[in-house]
């Protein structure tokens, strides 16, 4: 899954990665190193005027909120979509036919659960291990991102519009399929280790597939764009980079550079 990430990058530096333009009225984002759901992420994602399709960075909710939602609070509960249901479960299902995003992350946060029975330095129980997650070359702010497949909705909220002010929110989920096998070498089994569930990354083919615009005219159809989306996954994983961070990571009001740095004492304890 992916519950927390960092995303640190100017506007216009996630435009020029994502070959896309800032809209009309502008981007403003803040370096965030503990995003959690709920909070306002950048989306880019790509809409036809007049014939002319034109990629665009937005900034959403996370947390996908459907058209149909009576409070925004529903988004809460879905930053995440499983790839194996996102076509026929109801909060998703109209999303992944007509409006599809991809998330941009410099690196995201998982929790390792200990081996049964294991203790840690101070000779007591063994204790969940944060580690980061990020692109080889990346993670610290220069080099690549990783660009999540997504979701995303426009929802409008009626008691914003009573009271005169914008009614439109957007919201965002990340796609998550099953991690690799145990047996995979390298990286992708240290990933299967880490959580039985990843977030899809997407390959720059695979982004301009799934970023299309165009309405996609069945269940079956929409599926078969994320079996093909989730068949390229595990090749862009082979290109990540695991390390420990503190547990500090554990507490959203944590935020800074300090959070991704790897604690001597971990590094210690796990050679």
């Amino acid at each position: 899954m992916c519950g927390r990430y960092v995303m640190a990058r100017a506007a216009g530096d996630l435009v020029a990665l994502g070959g896309g333009l800032l809209p009309a009225e502008g981007v403003e984002l803040r370096p965030n190193w503990n995003v959690a759901p709920t909070a306002d992420v950048p989306i880019l994602l790509e809409r036809e005027d007049a014939g002319v399709v034109r990629r665009e960075l937005h900034v959403a909710r996370w947390g996908l909120v459907p058209a149909w939602a009576k409070e925004l609070s529903v988004g809460s509960r879905a930053f995440n979509a499983r790839s194996e249901t996102v076509t026929s479960k109801p909060t998703f299902r109209s999303a992944v036919r007509a409006r599809r995003c991809a998330v941009p992350v410099e690196g995201y946060y998982e929790w390792k659960a200990p081996e049964a029975g294991s203790k840690g330095p101070d000779g007591k129980a063994a204790v969940k291990q944060p580690f980061y997650v990020h692109p080889a070359g990346g993670g610290d702010g220069e080099g690549p991102v990783i660009w999540f497949a997504g979701l995303y909705e426009w929802w409008k909220d009626a008691e914003a519009e009573a009271r005169g002010d914008d009614p439109w929110v957007l919201s965002t989920t990340i796609l998550t399929m099953p991690s690799p096998a145990d047996e995979e070498p390298g990286v992708l089994g240290e990933l299967a280790d880490l959580h039985d569930r990843l977030p899809v990354p997407l390959s720059p083919t695979a982004m301009d597939s799934w970023l299309s615009p165009d309405k996609l005219g069945s269940a079956d159809e929409a599926a078969a764009l994320v079996d093909e989306t989730t068949g390229q996954a595990y090749d862009v994983a082979r290109g990540w980079v695991l390390r420990p961070v503190g547990r500090e990571v554990g507490n959203v009001r944590n935020n800074g550079p300090e959070l991704i740095a790897p604690p001597a004492e971990v590094q210690d304890a796990l050679v």
